[in-house]
């Protein structure tokens, strides 16, 4: 892992005090990026999520679709838990904690705020990370490459209607144009850039090069999004530090339910330790680059929606790197699973 991926939790932590502190002796600035918009859509944030997206689909092989065959049993785990669970119980959670157990504590308004922020989370399943995650417990890195190349295709056609039909449950208002508008933006075209560069670039060993060179501009849209983010939240944060705390409660709930749902699965299936392991942890993680985007999109970027997004991202290192620590302590169980007569 780079310093910056071992270290992700400090880093937002310290964007996230930049941009409260930004938000305070700059706010002309900050309300400046904030009114910069078209057809709902911040320009800025929109360049950033960019940065953060691109370099990410520029992995995504679409010739590792026809590994399928290989293993069906994790695919069919990983599409179940990322596309039929996560995003339900997501939503779940996010009724029941902000519109019952913290409904004495947060405002009706906000409360709904963050139930939407926890669903753009919910279905957006992890991109990018997840290689780092599955490096770390000796994946199979052909096959968890196959695993994110179909969710990102999935994601092209499901993340629209799953998060409108969610939204639309807990009664709040969803502009379909935004959020198709969104998932085009930040999914489609990112990924047919991807794709295109790939063709250009050709070989292997050139793509790998290319994505090195880009990678850093990862990092910096990331941290931009989060300084301008809290750069609008901070009055918010500042008078209401509590808030932060209970968004994360639905979300270490879900991280650490969903991947023991995952794994179990795939133990039980006899799927071996180098697949199971990164098909439990793509559903665990989250493709925040793209909630936040959304999030941003439909509510603003001053909404308790971005804001829910954002703490995922705080959440999310800490609460992977436990579990990659679990996989890897179980990794012998699987082994002798796996050896078993069926």
């Amino acid at each position: 892992m780079s310093i910056f991926e071992r270290y992700l939790s400090l880093w937002i932590a310290l964007a996230m005090a930049g941009g409260i502190l930004l938000g305070s002796v700059a706010p002309v600035l900050i309300s400046a990026i904030a009114a910069a918009e078209v057809a709902s859509v911040n320009l800025v944030v929109a360049i950033l999520i960019w940065a953060m997206v691109y370099p990410m689909m520029v992995g995504v092989d679409p010739g590792s679709l026809k590994g399928v065959s290989k293993q069906p049993k994790g695919l069919a785990i990983t599409l179940t838990v990322n596309w039929l669970v996560k995003p339900f119980t997501m939503a779940a959670l996010g009724v029941l904690f902000f519109e019952f157990v913290f409904a004495d504590f947060i405002a009706p308004k906000d409360a709904q705020q963050y139930i939407a922020g926890l669903i753009l989370l919910g279905a957006a399943p992890c991109t990018a990370m997840v290689f780092v995650w599955s490096q770390l417990t000796h994946g199979d890195e052909s096959y968890t490459l196959f695993q994110v190349s179909i969710n990102d295709l999935v994601m092209v056609f499901a993340f629209a209607p799953i998060v409108a039909f969610l939204l639309g449950v807990t009664d709040i208002a969803v502009p379909w144009e935004t959020l198709v508008l969104s998932v085009v933006m930040f999914v489609a075209l990112p990924l047919a850039a991807g794709v295109w560069t790939r063709k250009r670039l050709g070989s292997a060993a050139r793509i790998d090069a290319f994505r090195e060179r880009i990678k850093p501009w990862s990092v910096v849209g990331l941290i931009a999004t989060v300084v301008i983010l809290f750069g609008l939240q901070g009055k918010v944060i500042l008078d209401r530090p509590q808030v932060i705390a209970m968004i994360a409660v639905p979300i270490l709930i879900q991280s650490y339910g969903i991947f023991v749902l995952a794994y179990a699965s795939a133990w039980a299936l006899r799927v071996p330790h180098k697949i199971a392991a990164p098909c439990a942890l793509i559903g665990t993680s989250n493709f925040f680059e793209l909630a936040v985007a959304v999030a941003i999109s439909l509510f603003g970027l001053n909404s308790g929606a971005a804001l829910a997004t954002v703490v995922g991202v705080l959440v999310e290192v800490p609460v992977m790197l436990s579990l990659v620590a679990l996989a890897n302590r179980t990794r012998t169980s699987f082994t002798r699973r796996s050896a078993q007569p069926r």
